[in-house]
């Protein structure tokens, strides 16, 4: 895995250190942040700054912090520094949501949500 920078905000962890996950879309956010760090797309300053405003504006608007809405906030963060950025746009990122959705209502419990592959 990509190496982690070690100022990284308190990320959930098992007893052996390793992060965990409640749902697969969490790991998911959670590698494509280090993806796209690895890459150069942000410093891990930049993407720390992001999360801890992500963070301070769900605080601010009644979040009790509890641990169990972390990746919300991580995945919020994830969609803004990728905007930001101009990596992905609003349209584009909007549309995947929608998609997303979409396949996640006509999916069956339990079984895996197919997304159809951007056209690039």
């Amino acid at each position: 895995m990509s190496h982690v920078p070690s100022d990284l905000l308190a990320i959930p962890r098992d007893a052996e250190g390793s992060p965990v996950f409640a749902e697969p879309w969490q790991a998911q956010a959670f590698a494509m942040t280090l993806a796209l760090y690895d890459a150069g797309a942000f410093t891990w300053a930049e993407w720390a700054g992001y999360l801890a405003q992500e963070v301070r504006r769900s605080q601010s608007a009644g979040d009790p912090d509890l641990g169990d809405t972390y990746y919300a906030h991580w995945l919020a963060a994830l969609e803004r520094i990728v905007a930001d950025k101009g990596l992905v746009g609003a349209r584009e990122l909007a549309g995947r949501k929608d998609e997303w959705e979409a396949a996640a209502s006509a999916t069956p419990h339990g079984k895996p949500i197919e997304l159809p592959r951007s056209p690039r």
